[in-house]
């Protein structure tokens, strides 16, 4: 394909080398020309603005730091929204806004071409080796069109749905990832505070429910997303025992623990609902109540 590629950074260098690689013809753009040089020594054609970029591609990709910079991109005076060909393909693959990446696709179809949102995740190493995934909303026939480009930067490629939903994906994915940081953070410094190696507890998590990711592989897909709460795998009133005696053991040795602290307030309000026999999952019950939201499937 002939594919325009705006924002030669960390991952935008990277992924541009890998559609080099895979035999694509580039066209690339940055605010910085030298971020350019090693595309455009192995045969890259340079474009002196988004604008220019897009005038001969049959597919536009950008990544970029934020949901400003892919906006004047796009839209700007000088954006790819007016130089790209009809009919081509605009995907972004930065982590940028889900209403700006609904809104593109409005006014991109309104003028008759295709936006896709194709955030990826991997980091620096994934862009390296190929190995990204790369979560895509938007019509289902232009991203199949967009394979062959995708298939050159990642390997584990996700239809999302509708416009705007792989903006969503990698939102949540990033939510979730770094908020759990945050406990982790607490059990580690609550566990080395409290006497204990901390390679020797890396293990031990490694070793146990949490690392061996059952929450994902199990909990999620038979119990949460079938809404099956009543079957007791690990008993919710055993659960609210062990947080509590963690807890109190991050008072005894002054450990602040303010999101744990959340989590056993949730437990806590499912004991009081008289959800002792139930299993430890259903706290998940109380988010969706107040999400106003079941997270379930139909299969």
């Amino acid at each position: 394909m002939r594919v325009a590629f705006i924002g030669l950074g960390t991952m935008g260098s990277r992924m541009v080398a890998n559609l080099q690689e895979h035999g694509h013809d580039l066209i690339v753009n940055d605010v910085r020309r030298d971020a350019a040089g090693p595309a455009l020594e192995q045969g890259a054609v340079w474009a002196g603005s988004p604008r220019e970029a897009a005038r001969d591609a049959e597919i536009v990709l950008s990544s970029l730091p934020g949901p400003r910079q892919v906006e004047e991109v796009v839209l700007g005076d000088d954006g790819v929204v007016n130089g790209i060909a009809p009919d081509a393909i605009y995907a972004d693959l930065s982590t940028s806004s889900v209403s700006l990446a609904r809104r593109m696709y409005a006014e991109m179809k309104s003028k008759g071409f295709h936006a896709l949102d194709a955030p990826v995740s991997g980091g620096p190493m994934g862009a390296q080796d190929g190995s990204l995934i790369i979560m895509v909303g938007g019509d289902e026939p232009i991203f199949q069109r967009a394979m062959p480009a995708f298939q050159a930067i990642g390997s584990n490629i996700q239809y999302c749905g509708a416009a705007g939903n792989g903006a969503v994906a990698k939102l949540c994915h990033n939510l979730i990832g770094l908020a759990s940081a945050h406990v982790l953070a607490e059990g580690f410094t609550l566990a080395v505070k409290a006497g204990l190696d901390p390679e020797t507890f890396l293990e031990v998590l490694k070793g146990g429910a949490y690392g061996r990711q059952m929450g994902l592989r199990n909990t999620l897909p038979d119990v949460i997303f079938k809404g099956d709460f009543d079957v007791p795998r690990f008993a919710f009133a055993l659960a609210r025992k062990d947080i509590g005696l963690a807890t109190d053991l991050a008072r005894e040795f002054n450990v602040p623990m303010p999101i744990s602290n959340v989590a056993e307030q949730n437990m806590i309000e499912g004991m009081n609902r008289g959800w002792g026999a139930r299993d430890s999952s259903a706290s998940f019950q109380l988010q969706e109540e107040r999400a106003d939201v079941q997270v379930r499937t139909t299969s």
